[in-house]
C-alpha cells in the first residue's frame, strides 16, 4: 500500500476496520506536516528542554487524536482537522514546558546558610509548602475559570501569554498579525475583569 494510491477517507475507513497498514500509511503521509509544524515551534523551546523529537512525538499524538475523533459529517476536510489537532498538541506541550521551565528553581530553598540551616528554614518568611500548594490551586482555579469564558482563539492567546510568550511570538506561533493578538488580549482582559467582579 502506498499513500499516493489512497485518499484520506479511504485510509480512515480501512483504519476503522482495524487495518494497521492503513494507519502506518496515514502516519507516513502526515509526517512531513508534523515535522514542519515541529520545526516552526522549535525556536520557542530553547529554554524549556524540549527537542524536535519531543515535538514530533506530540504531533503524532495529535494526528492519532484526529484519526480517532474525525467525523465526516462535520463538513471539514480531514487534512484541516488533522492539522489543527497536530498544532494544538504541539503548542500545548510548548506552553506547558515554558510555563514550568523555572518552577523548580523559583520555588527551591537555599540551604547554604552557615549558622543553622534548619532553624533558618523554620524561621523563614518564605511561604510554607501548604501555602505554596494553596496558591498554586487558587491560580489553577482562576486560570480554569478564565479559560471557560474564552473563545477558542482567545484561549490559545491566553495560554501562550501566561506561558511567558510576547505579542510577536504569539502572532508567529498562531500565524496571525499582531493586531489580531492585541484585539484578542483586549477581549480577554475585559472577560477577566467581569470574572473578578
Amino acid at each position: 500500500m502506498d499513500y499516493k494510491d489512497y485518499n484520506d477517507y479511504e485510509l480512515l475507513d480501512y483504519i476503522a476496520e482495524g487495518n494497521e497498514d492503513a494507519n502506518n500509511i496515514i502516519i507516513k503521509k502526515y509526517e512531513p506536516l508534523i515535522i514542519k509544524i515541529a520545526n516552526k515551534m522549535l525556536p520557542y523551546c530553547k529554554k524549556s528542554g524540549l527537542e524536535q523529537s519531543d515535538l514530533i512525538q506530540e504531533g503524532m499524538i495529535g494526528l492519532n487524536h484526529a484519526i480517532d475523533r474525525y467525523q465526516e459529517k462535520e463538513n471539514i476536510l480531514f487534512y484541516t482537522y488533522a492539522k489543527k489537532c497536530i498544532e494544538r498538541k504541539i503548542i500545548s506541550v510548548v506552553i506547558a514546558a515554558n510555563r514550568n521551565k523555572n518552577k523548580a528553581l523559583n520555588e527551591s530553598i537555599s540551604y547554604d546558610d552557615d549558622e543553622n540551616p534548619l532553624l533558618n528554614v523554620i524561621k523563614s518568611d518564605e511561604p510554607s509548602p501548604e501555602d505554596t500548594i494553596l496558591n498554586i490551586e487558587l491560580e489553577e482555579d482562576l486560570i480554569e475559570r478564565i479559560s471557560s469564558v474564552l473563545a477558542e482563539f482567545e484561549e490559545q492567546v491566553f495560554q501562550l501569554l501566561i506561558a511567558g510568550f510576547k505579542y510577536k511570538e504569539i502572532a508567529e506561533i498562531l500565524d496571525k498579525d499582531e493586531k489580531s493578538i492585541d484585539n484578542a488580549i483586549q477581549r480577554i482582559k475585559s472577560k477577566i475583569r467581569s470574572i473578578i467582579k
